[in-house]
């Protein structure tokens, strides 16, 4: 069986590192009962506080959101650090964590869920409803960690928001910089923060695009009126 994920314990302590790389249930762990029982039993094999590092571009939120209630249910501390991409259901879990530690050029994604639907319009009536719940779903965990309003939080995940460090720390997302000088400081630069937003790129590019200027109206004889001219001509 392939895992998404590795357990790595300190010999000097009871402390656990867990990493979470690639794809979340890339290959197991949906419609399988056997793979969230190892991850549960490999969660609970120890009783230490826990590390989770986590780079991964998200997968399946069904699987996500297990994970995120294993480790919320720990006993032990979770801390969750951030040091590529904490993206889509990625970024359900990192808000497990007791403390969000990103590092400075690390990522966090967040947007609406997707799925793939066939069939009739009900099917896709159906379809949209799910959608509609599993987002107040993943909302729910965003707004346990955040404390940002529900309508916020919506905004943020239609425009799919894409978060460096100091933005997520802002929003509430994340609490520290990792390697920063300062440990307890909120971020490295509260004045210039970024935040990438597709809508709003899209719509900054679309904004640059000149505009088609109208066609002049055309001047002088009529093309048919030549061709008329040169029959007479030819006659």
């Amino acid at each position: 069986m392939k895992k998404f994920w590795n357990w790595v314990r300190d010999e000097d302590s009871e402390e656990r590192t867990l990493y979470l790389n690639g794809v979340i249930s890339d290959e197991t762990w949906w419609g399988d009962e056997i793979t969230p029982k190892i991850f549960k039993d490999e969660l609970e094999a120890g009783s230490g506080n826990v590390t989770v590092w986590i780079n991964s571009p998200g997968g399946d939120v069904f699987a996500a959101a297990q994970i995120y209630n294993m480790l919320m249910d720990y006993k032990g501390r979770v801390t969750v650090k951030i040091d590529g991409l904490a993206a889509s259901a990625a970024s359900v879990i990192a808000m497990a964590g007791g403390d969000v530690y990103m590092s400075p050029v690390s990522m966090l994604m967040i947007h609406n869920p997707s799925t793939i639907a066939i069939g009739d319009s009900e099917e896709m009536l159906r379809a949209k409803v799910l959608l509609d719940e599993v987002k107040e779903s993943i909302i729910n965990a965003y707004e346990l960690k955040s404390g940002l309003a529900r309508t916020k939080l919506s905004h943020l995940m239609d425009a799919e928001t894409w978060m460096n460090a100091n933005k997520a720390i802002e929003l509430g997302f994340a609490d520290k910089i990792l390697f920063s000088a300062e440990e307890e400081r909120s971020s490295l630069d509260t004045g210039q923060v970024l935040i990438f937003s597709r809508t709003a790129v899209t719509n900054s590019l679309l904004g640059k695009i000149p505009k088609q200027q109208k066609a002049k109206p055309k001047t002088g004889t009529p093309i048919e009126s030549l061709y008329q001219r040169l029959s007479l001509i030819s006659h």
